[in-house]
């Protein structure tokens, strides 16, 4: 399983995956611990402070788990690098806090038909959706575009810090359901956690006939950089 972004999401989910038994994780990441991640990246500490996140949460994964293989990724993921770095896994969970990158991450998805689990979270609020290759909507199908209005990222608008830790670990949830083959993924369905009302809301949502990447004729053949833009308040980030 790779896990794209050591932060808010992907701390609890790479946890929860490393404990359960995980064989091989992959954690891909640029940035180093602030000490303003603390509060809701549950990977790292203090001495973490500084350091790359993708070391520290290697670190942290073996020492929960030595028995499993922990590769740290520590690169940006654009469409020079997404295709080549996803290859060697089977499943791939996204909790990045930009939105280009959670476009490339679905695209090289689709491409290569590996499942993907998709979620973020914004202030009280979390979102998380599963595309399977060839059964169901992938995240162009939700977003065709990339969206043009932004809102304060994390560090700006606040966060609650327990939020990442429910929504991560529903991330890992539906990992674990897909490598073990239980249950029912969350594919075509947006499922939308409220923390302040303590509700999990559904949206369903079908395969568009012309999206540009899933659709019966896709425009989109390989990865490419969208142009920047966070996010808007429909689209919701780490």
């Amino acid at each position: 399983v790779l896990v794209v972004g050591a932060g808010g999401l992907g701390s609890p989910a790479a946890l929860y995956l490393a404990a359960s038994g995980v064989g091989t994780l992959g954690v891909v990441d640029h940035d180093r611990v602030d000490a303003s991640n603390l509060q809701r990246q549950v990977l790292f500490d203090t001495a973490s402070v500084g350091r790359p996140k993708v070391e520290a949460a290697r670190e942290r994964l073996l020492a929960l788990n030595p028995c499993i293989d922990v590769h740290a990724h520590d690169l940006e993921v654009r469409a020079a690098t997404v295709m080549d770095l996803l290859r060697g896994y089977d499943f791939v969970l996204d909790g990045t806090d930009s939105i280009p990158t959670r476009y490339v991450v679905n695209d090289a998805c689709v491409l290569l038909r590996k499942p993907l689990v998709s979620a973020a979270i914004h202030r009280f609020e979390g979102q998380l959706m599963t595309y399977l290759p060839g059964l169901g909507p992938c995240y162009r199908c939700l977003y065709p575009e990339v969206p043009e209005g932004l809102v304060p990222n994390c560090a700006d608008a606040g966060v609650l810090g327990v939020l990442p830790g429910v929504v991560g670990a529903m991330q890992a949830t539906e990992a674990i359901k897909l490598i073990v083959g239980a249950g029912s993924p969350a594919s075509g369905r947006l499922l939308v956690y409220d923390a302040l009302e303590l509700t999990v809301r559904e949206f369903r949502f079908e395969r568009r006939h012309d999206c540009a990447v899933c659709g019966d004729r896709p425009t989109i053949v390989a990865p490419t950089d969208p142009s920047s833009g966070l996010c808007d308040a429909a689209t919701l980030r780490d």
